[in-house]
């Protein structure tokens, strides 16, 4: 089978096609077809060896996969051959097969395709604990969400309103960007590569500040969104895409009753009920038209590199997706 992989940690330029032999599966594991792959953030950041955790080498990319069971497990007795299903792997999907837990298998509704089930469940799911399970989001209270017309972004902005928010601030840094993120539901927009753009912010919500907001960049970015939060407001790390680590006191949280929560979606994984909860909510958004998907572009495995190249260039709208 084809695989992309990295035998060292660099730019996209380290990815590349290699075969290996089709896995075969055991106990609970089923093997996937693999027809639609999501592209993520978390990929470019295992590539330089800057992930959350150490990524050993050599190393596969790929932790969203949509695809047919073509092979069952002994032990497996909830999943046939030839089911279309979507699900979260640790690593591998950038290939034409992979193993996955049987246990961990959602089904794709018939009205959904490979490339939309394959958009949902990584940036799905973060969207949607994000907001819930560590936000705490509250009916009527105010969400400032960056990168608004990314893929976690787009969602963000469509679930805070479907929770209940009463309002939603977007960022991004493009006309382009802002109109998609008012496409779904945003009710400011804001340029936040345009100096002063927390002050927008602040204005916005009537010099109050934001009851919880969604962080990604760290840096500057961090410092900026922190002065935007409000008293007992919820500010929600969920990754560091300029690279740059931030530093602050944590003691100037105290005067405002304020949080700084991080957020990690394996841990999240790591309660079933959680998970089958939330992606039941969304499927049944998606069935009743209340959820939309974005796909900012659909791609062939073998240039892996370049859409890795295009994800960091911040030049895309939306869900990339690879197809082997």
């Amino acid at each position: 089978m084809k695989v992309v992989q990295l035998q060292k940690y660099g730019g996209p330029e380290v990815l590349n096609m290699a075969e290996l032999e089709k896995p075969v599966p055991n106990g609970h594991e089923v093997l996937i077809e693999i027809h639609a792959i999501g592209v993520n953030y978390a990929d470019t950041a295992r590539r330089e060896g800057q992930y959350v955790v150490k990524t050993p080498l050599p190393f596969i990319p790929g932790a969203e996969v949509a695809g047919v069971v073509v092979e069952v497990g002994e032990n497996v007795t909830n999943v046939k051959p030839g089911m279309k299903v979507v699900t979260l792997i640790e690593s591998g999907g950038y290939s034409e097969y992979v193993l996955a837990d049987s246990r961990g298998l959602i089904p794709i509704p018939e009205q959904l395709g490979f490339e939309e089930a394959a958009a949902l469940p990584l940036q799905g799911l973060s969207a949607y604990h994000i907001l819930k399970t560590m936000g705490r989001l509250e009916q009527g209270e105010s969400v400032l969400v960056h990168a608004a017309a990314g893929g976690v972004g787009t969602l963000a902005v469509q679930l805070a309103k479907l929770f209940g928010a009463g309002q939603v601030i977007a960022t991004a840094s493009s006309k382009d960007k802002l109109a998609l993120a008012k496409e779904m539901g945003a009710d400011v927009l804001i340029n936040y590569t345009e100096d002063g753009w927390e002050e927008r912010v602040l204005d916005a919500t009537g010099r109050k500040g934001v009851d919880v907001a969604l962080e990604m960049a760290g840096g500057e970015i961090f410092h900026k969104t922190l002065k935007c939060l409000a008293a007992f407001g919820r500010l929600v790390i969920y990754g560091v895409a300029s690279g740059e680590q931030s530093r602050f006191y944590p003691s100037s949280l105290m005067e405002r009753n304020q949080s700084v929560i991080g957020f990690f979606l394996p841990q999240i994984m790591r309660k079933p009920a959680l998970i089958q909860f939330s992606m039941q909510e969304m499927m049944s958004y998606l069935a009743e038209g209340k959820l939309k998907l974005t796909i900012g572009g659909v791609y062939p495995l073998e240039q892996a590199a370049e859409v890795h190249r295009l994800l960091q260039s911040r030049q895309t709208k939306g869900k990339l997706i690879l197809k082997p």
